[in-house]
């Protein structure tokens, strides 16, 4: 008996189970447009000096220098104007730049004041590794904390301070004022999705958990999508924040009708507030008659052993207590940081494809269909392990095989490109399921945020080896490749979760490792004595 029974008995995936994942799911049509604003946002028009506002072409003596910067380039292009000048003279841009609005109208490259470009370019890839900062600040706060406070109350607030704080980063008055507010934006969305998947898990029979967890990744795939035409649309950056952030108002609104994960609930000694949260769930269902069966007596004999381990408290350092979860989160923490890696390396720097940026943003994004659903596939079939180590290495066969196609063969680096985003992104979807299988609930949320911060690691150093192609063109694919197969390595290290209930406790997991060693000494006990015979 355990929580899975009570599942069942109030309606196993009914009314309730549709309702809860689908408005649970919603806020990822936003999730993207927040991981990647920055392509779109920090977009980098092209541009050239401004003339000097003192002199006119009619001046002599002055040889005037015109920097026209192409996106995506990197590199300045200098045309050297001479005005029947007797010797050659050169000058930086001392009176600003123009910016062309052919392709963006307004970004925080072309702000007026910013202007990053030239040597302050850095800091137009900085505002995305500081976001993702404020992700990976967010993962080991928020993750903590709803361990804590419970899923639902912290969820309602990560969308609160999403709403508010990202609307508020629209109306920037300076570039570090933006930087604060998208830092404190990546924090609320770490809450969001880290909250709303453990949410969304803990309230599904296990039967249903691949196809539920692998459909509910398209809201992000259609998000990366709706970005691109929301973009597309708004081209100065101020009014596409704003668009993209509002929504979050919506989903503060109507998420205080979920009903807090009972999992937690009983393993916080609160069992009324469970109790109430499972009638609920069976009234929505119309299971009338589990309302009655189903009392607090009935509720602690499927979770006694539960609510026995509950007793104790739990900290970050339960991430390492035992071999089997020590082993885990080892493995867990190489598969997060090299899938996050290679995915935001692939798809952080979209204008260096030399085509429209809104058309890759959706190229980008339709790539993840198939791969899905391939992966909902393997999943189903081949098991959650062998899945995360197919999807890791492939895209990494992929990206060492695009090192050696020549640059003038755009079309073909642009298709491999986009396979090896798809296999990353399937990575992505095959980890988020896998991650809450294998913690136990008294520690889900904190190993959730623990691997989720190595995660934003990854993201955060993804866009800084995009600089090591200055020094040697392959040098990027080379790392972003290197780091998927040595991930694919350690997670054939992963125990399977196909088809088996969550684990509750720290000793549910031990069990499990335990009878997998009984049955593989049985196995071979057999296979000696077939030997002999």
């Amino acid at each position: 008996m355990g929580f899975t029974d009570l599942l069942d008995q109030v309606g196993g995936f009914g009314r309730y189970q549709w309702i809860h994942v689908i408005l649970i799911s919603l806020p990822g049509l936003m999730t993207a447009s927040q991981n990647l604003l920055n392509n779109f946002v920090s977009g980098i028009p092209v541009h050239h000096c401004k003339p000097a506002t003192n002199q006119s072409l009619h001046d002599l003596g002055r040889t005037y220098q015109v920097t026209v910067s192409p996106p995506g380039s990197g590199r300045a292009t200098h045309l050297n104007i001479s005005l029947n000048a007797s010797e050659l003279q050169t000058e930086g841009c001392v009176d600003g730049w123009s910016f062309d609005q052919s392709e963006f109208s307004a970004t925080t490259v072309s702000e007026v004041t910013w202007d990053l470009v030239c040597s302050l370019r850095p800091l137009k890839q900085m505002i995305q590794t500081i976001y993702m900062g404020g992700v990976l600040t967010g993962a080991i706060v928020f993750g903590g904390l709803s361990d804590r406070f419970g899923r639902k109350s912290v969820l309602i607030w990560s969308y609160l301070q999403l709403a508010v704080l990202g609307c508020s980063s629209a109306l920037s008055p300076s570039y570090t004022a933006y930087c604060i507010f998208r830092f404190l934006s990546g924090m609320a969305m770490s809450g969001i999705i880290l909250n709303g998947v453990s949410l969304k898990v803990e309230w599904i029979p296990t039967k249903t958990r691949t196809v539920v967890g692998t459909l509910t990744s398209f809201f992000f795939t259609f998000g990366q999508m709706i970005l691109a035409g929301l973009a597309y649309w708004l081209r100065d950056w101020r009014k596409l924040q704003l668009v993209v952030c509002a929504p979050q108002f919506l989903f503060f609104t109507y998420s205080w009708w979920y009903v807090e994960s009972a999992r937690w609930l009983v393993l916080n000694r609160r069992s009324e507030e469970a109790l109430k949260g499972l009638h609920r769930v069976a009234r929505i269902n119309r299971r009338p008659e589990a309302i009655n069966k189903l009392t607090l007596e009935v509720l602690h004999s499927h979770m006694s052993k539960e609510i026995e381990s509950s007793r104790s408290s739990f900290t970050a350092f339960d991430l390492v207590k035992t071999r089997r979860i020590r082993r885990i989160s080892i493995c867990l923490t190489a598969v997060w940081f090299s899938t996050s890696f290679a995915y935001y390396g692939l798809a952080m720097d979209l204008q260096k494809f030399g085509v429209s940026i809104y058309l890759m943003q959706i190229i980008f994004g339709a790539v993840d269909i198939p791969a899905k659903f391939l992966a909902l596939g393997m999943l189903s079939y081949l098991g959650r392990r062998v899945s995360q180590v197919s999807c890791l290495f492939l895209s990494a066969v992929i990206i060492f095989a695009n090192i050696f196609v020549p640059t003038d063969m755009q079309s073909l680096r642009t298709t491999l490109a986009c396979l090896g985003k798809a296999f990353t992104s399937a990575s992505f979807t095959t980890v988020y399921l896998y991650t809450g299988e294998l913690y136990p609930t008294v520690i889900r949320q904190t190993g959730m945020g623990f691997v989720s911060t190595m995660a934003r690691i990854g993201s955060m150093a993804a866009p800084a080896v995009l600089i090591l192609d200055e020094v040697f063109p392959a040098l990027p694919s080379m790392v972003y490749g290197g780091a998927a197969v040595l991930a694919s390595g350690f997670a054939c290290f992963l125990p399977e979760t196909l088809n088996k209930p969550l684990p509750d406790t720290i000793e549910d997991v031990e069990e499990n490792r335990a009878q997998r060693d009984r049955s593989s000494r049985i196995a071979l006990g057999r296979n000696r004595v077939l030997c002999w015979t």
